[in-house]
């Protein structure tokens, strides 16, 4: 686990660099609460996890306005154990699953905020809906469908690759349809970027970065 004043200094220098318009999600995936409390401390309210019941497990135990960002696949059978507390489900990547988040969220009488994933990469690995499944969706919202549910922008994840014109044109790819969107609703949210590639987000128009190991350090992975 990385050093407390290490952290405090590598999360101080993204939010030097990050522009004053772009939300930065913590990424705390693996993370022990007192890591995620450190960095609280210094102000950030946004986390966000990749599993389920590591989030289930860790909301108990961490200050209430935390707002939580569920970034990772997403299967219909668990949205129940977060919907009443989950800030924002930026992993939507399939119709059914939006239904059963849109069913869950009546039932807690919530609106719930989520962003659609749209798969970007060319890697099969990657998991999110095609171009006509989120333009379909997202016109199927705009009609009433899945009154519990805010459509508040797009998630995308690159290829994992070093060609970063592959990654540009990937990223750009997805704020090309994010501008298509908006001009019939306005969108808040256009989440691309980790550790590794977020400046380039930032510069191809990310106004959210998911950021993990560049503020933690290396994850403590359990067997």
């Amino acid at each position: 686990m990385e050093d407390p004043k290490k952290i405090e200094q590598n999360y101080r220098q993204i939010i030097e660099l990050l522009p004053e318009n772009v939300e930065l999600v913590a990424v705390s995936k693996t993370h022990p609460v007192e890591v995620i409390r450190t960095v609280y401390d210094l102000g950030q309210k946004v986390f966000g996890e990749n599993k389920v019941q590591e989030l289930a497990e860790k909301y108990p135990l961490l200050p209430k306005d935390i707002s939580w960002h569920l970034i990772g696949h997403l299967q219909r059978n668990k949205v129940k154990y977060i919907i009443e507390f989950i800030d924002t489900i930026q992993s939507v990547d399939s119709e059914k699953l939006l239904l059963e988040i849109d069913r869950q969220a009546k039932n807690c009488n919530r609106q719930v905020k989520v962003l659609l994933q749209v798969k970007i990469a060319e890697e099969e690995s990657k998991f999110g809906l095609e171009l006509h499944e989120a333009k379909e969706i997202f016109t199927d919202w705009l009609n009433g469908k899945y009154p519990n549910i805010e459509i508040t922008g797009l998630m995308g994840m690159a290829t994992f690759t070093e060609n970063e014109n592959q990654i540009k044109k990937e990223f750009n790819f997805l704020k090309q349809l994010y501008d298509q969107l908006s001009l019939k609703k306005n969108l808040k949210t256009l989440s691309m970027g980790m550790s590794g590639d977020y400046q380039l987000a930032i510069a191809c128009g990310a106004n959210s970065v998911r950021i993990g190991s560049a503020i933690f350090g290396n994850r403590d992975y359990i067997l």
